[in-house]
C-alpha cells in the first residue's frame, strides 16, 4: 500500500476519534476570537458561551466573555464574568483589569480602586495606568459636583455628571444626580426620561422614583407627586430629600389654597399676604411660583396697585416666558400706567403665541393708544375734557390764546418769548383741530391727520387768532410790529 494512502487512512481514522471537551472548547474560543477581531461581538459571545459550557472552570473563557459583554455595553454581566475569572484564577491579571474597567463604567469607585490595587500587585506599578487616571478624574469630578450641589449650582453639577458619564456610561447614580439637577433647573422632561430609563431596569429604584416625584411637583401635579414621595418613604423611610420635599410641597399647596380662598371671599389684602408667604417657600418651583406671582398681580389690580401688579406679572414671566395670562394682564397694566410702547410689545408677543381675532384687536387698539400718546394732547393744551362741547372749546381757546399771545410778553426775555410763542402756536393748533368736527373725530380715533391732506401743519395760529377775534370790539388792532408775520398789534386795555 502506498505511503500516501496510509496517511489518508490515518487521517480518516483520527476524524472518527471523538475530540475532548478541552479541545472543542479551544476551537470555540478561537472562533470567538476571530469574530471578536471583526467586531462581531454577538457572534463571539455565542462562541465563548459554548466554550464555557464545555470547560466551565477555565478562567480565560470567562475573561473573553467579559470583554465581549463590555463591548456590548453590558457592564454588569461583564463584571460578573471578570469576578468569576479571578475566582478561578487569583493570578489572572487581565481579570482584575477588566473588573476595574467594569467598576469604572458602572460608577463603582471603591470597587474599581480595589481591582486596580490587586492588578498592580500582580502586574507591577505600571499596570492598569489608564484605569488609575480614569478613577482619579472621576473622584475630582464627583468632589466638584458635591461642592456645586451644596451651593445649589445645578448647572455645574449637570456639567460634572456629563463628564462623569464619559468615564462611567452605565452609572445609574451619575445619571440620576444629573436628572435631579435638571429637574431643579426646570428641565423636567429631560429629567423624567432619565428616571424612566432607570425604572425600566429596576422598578424599585428609589432615586428614580424620587426624581419622578420631583418633576411632578415642579409641574404642579401635587397628588401624583405626593404618591411618589410616599412610595420612596415606604421603601426608604430615612430618605431625607424625599421627606423634606414632601413637607415643602404640602406646605406650598396649603398656602396657595388659603390664598385662593381669601381671594374668592374678597379679602384682597389677606390673599396678597398669603401669596407673598407662599412665594418664600420654594424658589425652585418655577411653575407654581409663576402662578403665585400672577395671582398676586390679580390681587394688586383689585387693590388698584397697578405698578405692583405689572411688577408681579414681570416676575411671573421671568419664570415662564410664555405665560399668556400674565402677559395679557401686564399689557393692561402698562396701558393704565401710560407705558404704551411696553403694552404694544406685550400684545405683539401675545398675538405671536395665539393669533386669535381677540388678540389681534387688542394689539390694534394698543398701537392706536401708542400713536395717540406720541401726539400732542390738544385737550390738555386747552385745559378741557374730551367730552367738551363746541362752546367749551371756544371758551378755552379765548382764554389760552389771550394768555400766551406774544404781544402780551413783548418785554419778556428771549427765552420766555420763545416759550410763549410755542404755546400760542399749540393753542392755535388745538383749536384748529378740535373746532373742526371731522378733524376732531379723526384725532379722537387716533388717525393721522395728515392722511386726508388736512393736517395740522397748515394751521397758522395767527390766522386762527384773527378769525376768532374778527371784529373784536374789546381790542384795538393796528398794523405794524407785534408777533412776526401777524400783520397786527394786540393792545391790552
Amino acid at each position: 500500500m502506498a505511503e500516501s494512502e496510509i496517511d489518508k487512512m490515518f487521517a480518516n481514522f483520527t476524524d472518527l476519534v471523538p475530540k475532548s471537551p478541552e479541545k472543542l472548547a479551544e476551537e470555540k474560543k478561537e472562533n470567538g476570537n476571530n469574530l471578536y477581531k471583526f467586531k462581531n461581538y454577538k457572534g463571539a459571545l455565542a462562541m465563548y458561551e459554548e466554550a464555557i459550557k464545555l470547560c466551565p472552570e477555565n478562567a480565560a473563557y470567562y475573561g473573553n466573555r467579559s470583554a465581549c459583554y463590555m463591548m456590548l455595553g453590558m457592564y454588569k454581566k461583564a463584571l460578573e464574568d471578570a469576578q468569576k475569572a479571578v475566582a478561578l484564577d487569583s493570578t489572572f491579571t487581565k481579570g482584575y483589569i477588566r473588573m476595574a474597567k467594569c467598576c469604572i463604567a458602572l460608577g463603582d469607585l471603591s470597587g474599581g480602586e480595589q481591582a486596580i490595587k490587586q492588578a498592580s500587585e500582580l502586574g507591577g506599578a505600571d499596570c492598569a495606568l489608564n484605569e488609575k487616571r480614569a478613577l482619579e478624574s472621576l473622584r475630582r469630578l464627583h468632589e466638584d459636583a458635591q461642592r456645586a450641589m451644596e451651593t445649589s449650582d445645578f448647572r455645574r453639577v449637570v456639567f460634572c455628571m456629563d463628564r462623569c458619564l464619559e468615564y462611567s456610561p452605565a452609572s445609574s447614580r451619575a445619571k440620576l444626580i444629573k436628572a435631579e439637577c435638571l429637574a431643579m433647573l426646570g428641565r423636567c422632561q429631560e429629567a423624567q426620561e432619565i428616571a424612566n430609563d432607570s425604572l425600566r431596569f429596576d422598578s424599585f429604584d428609589i432615586e428614580a422614583i424620587y426624581v419622578r416625584g420631583l418633576c411632578l411637583y415642579f409641574e404642579d401635579k401635587d397628588d401624583q407627586a405626593f404618591k411618589h414621595f410616599q412610595q420612596v418613604l415606604r421603601l426608604a423611610p430615612d430618605h431625607k430629600k424625599a421627606m423634606a420635599t414632601y413637607k415643602k410641597a404640602k406646605h406650598l399647596k396649603q398656602k396657595k389654597e388659603e390664598g385662593n380662598e381669601a381671594f374668592k371671599m374678597g379679602r384682597w389684602q389677606q390673599a396678597l399676604n398669603l401669596y407673598n408667604e407662599a412665594l418664600t417657600i420654594d424658589q425652585n418651583n418655577k411653575k407654581v411660583n409663576a402662578k403665585l406671582y400672577f395671582n398676586k398681580a390679580t390681587v394688586c389690580a383689585k387693590l388698584n396697585q397697578i405698578k405692583e401688579a405689572a411688577e408681579a406679572c414681570t416676575a411671573a414671566l421671568e419664570l415662564d416666558e410664555n405665560y399668556v395670562k400674565a402677559l395679557l394682564r401686564r399689557a393692561k397694566c402698562y396701558t393704565e400706567l401710560g407705558e404704551f410702547e411696553e403694552a404694544v410689545k406685550d400684545y405683539e408677543k401675545l398675538y405671536k403665541i395665539d393669533k386669535s381675532k381677540e388678540n389681534k384687536q387688542l394689539l390694534h387698539e394698543a398701537k392706536i393708544a401708542l400713536k395717540k400718546s406720541k401726539r400732542k394732547d390738544y385737550y390738555k393744551i386747552l385745559g378741557i375734557e374730551k367730552t367738551a362741547s363746541e362752546a367749551d372749546i371756544k371758551k378755552a381757546y379765548r382764554k389760552r390764546a389771550l394768555v400766551h399771545h406774544p404781544d402780551r410778553h413783548a418785554s419778556a426775555s428771549d427765552t420766555e418769548r420763545r416759550e410763549q410763542e410755542k404755546r400760542f402756536k399749540e393753542v392755535g393748533e388745538a383749536y384748529g383741530v378740535l373746532s373742526d368736527p371731522k378733524k376732531r373725530a379723526r384725532y379722537d380715533h387716533g388717525h393721522d391727520l395728515d392722511d386726508d391732506g388736512s393736517g395740522v401743519g397748515d394751521i397758522d395760529p395767527n390766522v386762527v387768532f384773527q378769525s376768532f377775534f374778527r371784529g373784536g370790539q374789546h381790542y384795538d388792532f393796528h398794523s405794524g410790529g407785534g408777533y412776526p408775520g401777524a400783520g397786527f398789534s394786540f393792545q391790552f386795555g
